[in-house]
């Protein structure tokens, strides 16, 4: 009788302790739901954050590109042509007006310009006008004169409504030249400048055109949603 009594005493526990265990049930409680809610939450916006950032990286870069080119393009086209007119030289007139700097009155777009310094305070860009009186013409434009089309996605020129080739939308090439000292590039003179001799050091004078050329070339680009130009970049280098 005792050992009967004690055998149930023994085993009700047991069967307590297995109940117990079969009504436990398995899930995430509300705290563990909001927690994991916020991570992933984080990770979708660092996520969404880099991939922006890679976006824009990744347009200014082509944007670069695009105006080095276009700095260059303007280098290849003087390459091949001499500082001043070829026919009529630089000099200054009876008048005292400097001829020879800038362009002739029969040049009418860049393919004209014969010598270096007819470029000098001219811009190229896509919102000019012909005729260079403004300082503003068409453009850009290549090493061969030649402004340089707008494409769309597809690689199609883009036409305007007069059926003629769109130009590349918001860049612009803006070139100066200077003349500089042979010694010293980063001193610069008027552009009707000359040096006289001086015998104590052997130096034997410059004319009037017979200085070396700082030619500087600097490219911008305007968005479609910005409200200025921005400065993109730009090359210069010495004709001597």
């Amino acid at each position: 009788m005792d050992h009967a009594r004690t055998s149930q005493t023994i085993h009700t526990p047991r069967m307590g302790s297995r109940r117990l265990r079969h009504t436990r049930r398995g899930g995430f409680t509300l705290i563990e739901t909001a927690l994991a809610t916020v991570i992933i939450g984080v990770g979708v916006l660092a996520l969404v954050d880099s991939q922006r950032a890679f976006l824009a990286s990744n347009a200014w870069s082509t944007q670069t590109a695009t105006a080095n080119y276009l700095a260059n393009e303007i280098r290849e086209l003087t390459r091949r042509l001499p500082k001043h007119d070829p026919v009529n030289g630089l000099y200054v007139d009876a008048a005292g007006t400097l001829r020879g700097w800038g362009p002739r009155t029969s040049d009418v777009n860049a393919q004209d310009f014969a010598y270096i310094t007819a470029f000098d305070g001219l811009t190229f860009a896509s919102s000019g006008s012909a005729g260079w009186a403004d300082g503003n013409l068409p453009g850009p434009i290549d090493a061969f004169g030649t402004t340089i089309p707008d494409v769309d996605g597809n690689g199609n020129v883009r036409m305007t409504t007069a059926n003629t080739p769109m130009p590349l939308q918001g860049w612009s090439q803006s070139i100066t030249v200077v003349k500089v000292d042979p010694f010293n590039n980063s001193r610069t003179y008027v552009s009707n400048a000359t040096l006289a001799a001086d015998g104590s050091t052997g130096f034997k004078g410059l004319a009037i055109d017979q200085f070396p050329l700082r030619v500087t070339v600097t490219v911008k680009y305007r968005g479609p949603y910005d409200s200025a130009d921005i400065d993109m970049g730009s090359v210069s280098w010495i004709v001597p």
